[in-house]
């Protein structure tokens, strides 16, 4: 505890001078110094100015040693995605912020409170505690430093900005010996590389965060990170290891009674069975994710739209036409311009095939290349185009859209 500063603090909140509370104690200009740190005074004077502004030096060992014991709670409720318990842990330490600038743990729970923010996805509040903390980074410990990179790189994840993060993490591989962040450094540097495209280094990354949360019973975690394999064994075409990631997560999200991943489960198997061509299966299972999802979900149109595509690849028009004249209607309401021009295109593919080429190439197209899209979307309206220059003899555009697939 900075018992200087502390002094200063209640001599302030009491209206007492320097003069006021050195009398009979200290000179002034060594209370001066006490208050400023500048000085260590002996643990008598210490004891003596504490009596007289009437603070308990016992109380206040016991509130850093318990400000040290929440900071430590809040960490391990976070990992293990306790919400509920994270808040309450988050509210007693709110409650000590009169305390906590003149404990050991000052920057630790400023790094906590930026954490804290990141966890709950407020990406404003968590970026003005960002620019808080850099202006007193040179003043962090080692560890202090590594922590505040870390939540640097989630920021990062949650903006978008993938590579970005992935420099920051890879800047931190020869540091990361702290234990406790150990599996979420894994799992975040696996979603960088399942953001990035990399499905062998997501693999790589996502295999050792499971491995690291079933270690700590971290369960979870554990879904989240087969979640994160399925989806990258389905990419890199591993199906069989794709689906047994998928299956376990469907019987531990129920297990656990968490609900609200099952829609994404089901999404991702409706995905990985469209990848092996068992279409019927495909919509069976985007039918079930579907049933579990709001409207308000922002994933809702997704998983609408791909049984759209589904029916349009087993010919069934009818339920074609009706579901993305759905996605269209729901896509405009929330303005999510993707799932406009996708569902457009396949109206006109449906009606007019020469009038879906050139939207296709128009429109289509250059909003997915400029968006990032997945390349597994892209190559396969490339060789659509492609596949159709062919036919016309067209075949400088025909190479164009050849040489662009990935």
């Amino acid at each position: 505890m900075e018992y200087g500063p502390l002094i200063k603090y209640f001599r302030t909140q009491k209206g007492l001078t320097q003069k006021e509370l050195a009398k009979g104690i200290c000179s002034i200009s060594h209370l001066s110094k006490i208050e400023n740190n500048a000085k260590d005074a002996n643990k008598e004077t210490i004891h003596l100015l504490l009596e007289r502004l009437e603070i308990d030096k016992n109380e206040i060992s016991a509130k850093d040693e318990r400000i040290k014991g929440l900071l430590n709670s809040l960490n391990e409720k976070i990992n293990f995605f306790q919400k509920k318990e994270v808040d309450l842990v988050f509210k007693e330490l709110e409650e000590m912020e009169d305390i906590i600038p003149f404990s050991t743990s000052l920057y630790l729970y400023e790094l906590n409170k930026y954490r804290y923010f990141l966890f709950k996805g407020d990406i404003k509040v968590a970026e003005q505690q960002e620019s808080l903390l850099n202006k007193q980074r040179k003043n962090f410990s080692q560890h202090e430093r590594y922590l505040f990179q870390h939540y640097n790189a989630v920021c990062l994840i949650m903006k978008g900005q993938y590579k970005k993060a992935d420099q920051v993490l890879e800047s931190l591989m020869p540091s990361n010996s702290y234990d406790f962040i150990a599996g979420e450094f894994l799992y975040h540097r696996a979603l960088i590389k399942s953001s990035l495209e990399e499905p062998d280094h997501a693999i790589y990354y996502g295999k050792k965060a499971l491995q690291t949360f079933m270690n700590e019973h971290n369960f979870i975690r554990i879904l989240h990170s087969l979640m994160l394999l399925g989806i990258n064994y389905t990419h890199a075409k591993i199906y069989d290891e794709a689906l047994g990631c998928f299956q376990h997560l469907m019987r531990n999200a129920e297990l656990l009674n968490e609900s609200q991943i099952l829609p994404h489960v089901y999404h991702n198997i409706g995905f990985l069975k469209g990848k092996m061509k068992n279409y019927h299966d495909a919509l069976y299972f985007y039918g079930k994710s579907l049933e579990l999802q709001s409207t308000d979900s922002s994933h809702y149109p997704m998983t609408l739209y791909s049984i759209g595509e589904t029916h349009y690849l087993l010919n069934q028009i009818d339920e074609a036409v009706n579901t993305f004249e759905k996605v269209l209607s729901f896509s405009k309401q929330i303005a999510t311009r993707k799932y406009i021009l996708l569902s457009t295109y396949y109206l006109k593919a449906i009606h007019c095939y020469e009038d879906s080429i050139e939207y296709l190439e128009m429109k289509v197209i250059p909003f997915l290349e400029e968006s990032s899209e997945h390349p597994d979307t892209l190559n396969q309206f490339y060789r659509l185009l492609s596949s159709h220059y062919r036919k016309i003899a067209r075949y400088e555009k025909a190479v164009k859209y050849i040489e662009k697939i990935s």
